[in-house]
């Protein structure tokens, strides 16, 4: 009896060893990306504001010193047509700079937009730091620049990826001819939420960027394209946004594209050339 004692209290000590050693990990995680989920989610490519940028496209840039500690580099990308039909205000991803992004400048300009990119702060020749609300704010400046040269059925407000996120708060407060969305989450805590799912994400985010809540107030045409094989946004997280649109937005999956590779598919070119025309 006394050997069959031993034995379990052997085991319910070992049970509860690897018991310690799993809420260690699981604390030592959460804390971890608590701290550093600046460095998970964003991954900036700054460059010298002397380097001079050299594009195929035609383009100026401009520098808004938005405070003290932040300038907001914009590159504004020029159509071939003397008179364009108005200005996309290109809210680009998490990574990298607008050097990455300019390929895409013409897939609007071809139809007669003006393309205008802005770095958020740290990427590319933008300066300074940001939080949430901040990143709203420097879109709202980006918009009010562009009202004054075009009307806001002029203004074409264009989000891809993380970019989504600020497109469409802008979208919900501001009005605009058509509110374009490319690989959107639903919002930030559920899309950490698929990666996490055993986390308090929500309490532990510093970012919300709720996608969800600010669609219901946008009144412009919504067009959302996302790849059915997008292995960072996953498909499904984008399709809960359908519910949400008014009866004649479009929701468009890209049947094969991952996330980076929209802009590949003539179904994604077919979805944007219809509407800029």
């Amino acid at each position: 009896m006394k050997e069959k004692e031993l034995v379990d209290n052997g085991k319910r000590k070992k049970i509860f060893r690897w018991v310690k050693v799993m809420v260690l990990i699981y604390c030592l995680i959460g804390i971890g990306f608590y701290y550093l989920q600046d460095l998970i989610l964003f991954h900036p490519e700054p460059i010298s504001s002397n380097t001079k940028y050299q594009f195929n496209v035609p383009f100026d840039e401009i520098n808004i010193p938005y405070n003290k500690e932040t300038v907001l580099n914009i590159v504004r990308f020029k159509t071939k047509d003397s008179v364009p039909k108005g200005v996309v205000l290109y809210f680009h991803g998490n990574r990298k700079n607008i050097g990455w992004y300019e390929k895409y400048s013409v897939n609007f300009t071809k139809n007669g937009y003006e393309v205008w990119m802005m770095d958020y702060p740290g990427f590319g020749k933008s300066k300074g730091k940001f939080k949430e609300q901040e990143l709203y704010d420097y879109a709202l400046q980006f918009y009010k620049l562009a009202r004054s040269k075009f009307q806001p059925t002029q203004i074409v407000i264009y989000g891809k990826s993380f970019g989504t996120c600020l497109a469409t708060e802008l979208a919900s407060i501001r009005d605009c001819k058509y509110l374009i969305l490319e690989a959107p989450c639903y919002s930030m805590s559920s899309l950490v939420s698929h990666y996490m799912p055993i986390f308090p994400v929500s309490r532990m985010l510093h970012y919300q960027f709720p996608n969800n809540i600010y669609i219901k107030e946008v009144t412009a045409p919504i067009l959302i394209m996302h790849g059915t094989s997008d292995g960072i946004i996953p498909f499904g997280n984008a399709k809960r946004l359908v519910p949400l649109l008014k009866p004649n937005d479009q929701f468009i999956p890209i049947d094969g594209g991952s996330h980076n590779d929209l802009s590949d598919f003539p179904q994604f070119h077919q979805a944007l050339d219809s509407l800029l025309r």
